[in-house]
């Protein structure tokens, strides 16, 4: 199963997010792992690699983060559809099987602490750069990427390449009330 996923060169680890697509957060603290589903999430820094991931206060996950200092972020498939609208919707707190019920198989990194969703297109490790008053105003968490995989189905070289592979390796990105859209064909100039 992981036999297709490569390390990225950090210094190409913002192109995982530089297109914009909704991400998978996963956090472990105290023995609870979670996952949820957040539209907002952007590449920040180059060197060292940064992003930013708003993390609203009744997650489950937030806690987790909080309580970690670590988090993954993910770019979950077109096949995960069904699972990242369920990670999405559902909460943890209200729901302890929510990742059983939503489908969710997690696996591990050597050398990293935390949960990796399987069949993801690409992982970005992240230890929380702490910035109380972003996250206590405005839900704004900070992340220094710390180590990246890809998918080399889908991204190879430091680039996508969405056109060449099976669609539901495509990225989806979230418009609102349930309704998604996979990345659709490259264009160059």
């Amino acid at each position: 199963m992981l036999n297709h996923i490569a390390p990225v060169p950090l210094e190409k680890a913002y192109r995982l997010l530089n297109h914009g697509p909704s991400v998978l957060v996963s956090a472990r603290h105290g023995g609870v792992d979670n996952v949820m589903a957040a539209a907002w999430a952007c590449a920040l820094d180059f060197a060292p690699p940064k992003l930013t991931v708003v993390l609203d206060k009744a997650t489950s996950t937030r806690a987790l983060v909080e309580g970690s200092g670590s988090f993954v972020i993910q770019v979950p498939t077109a096949a995960q559809l069904q699972l990242t609208h369920a990670v999405g919707t559902r909460s943890l707190a209200d729901e302890p099987d929510k990742l059983a019920r939503a489908g969710v198989e997690l696996f591990g990194r050597e050398g990293h602490d935390l949960p990796f969703v399987a069949g993801c297109s690409a992982w970005l490790a992240c230890r929380l750069i702490p910035e109380p008053h972003n996250q206590n105003t405005y839900d704004l968490f900070i992340g220094e990427v710390v180590a990246a995989w890809a998918d080399t189905r889908v991204f190879s070289d430091g680039h996508w390449h969405f056109e060449k592979a099976d669609p539901s390796l495509r990225s989806l990105h979230y418009i609102a009330g349930g309704q998604f859209y996979a990345i659709g064909e490259s264009l160059t100039v």
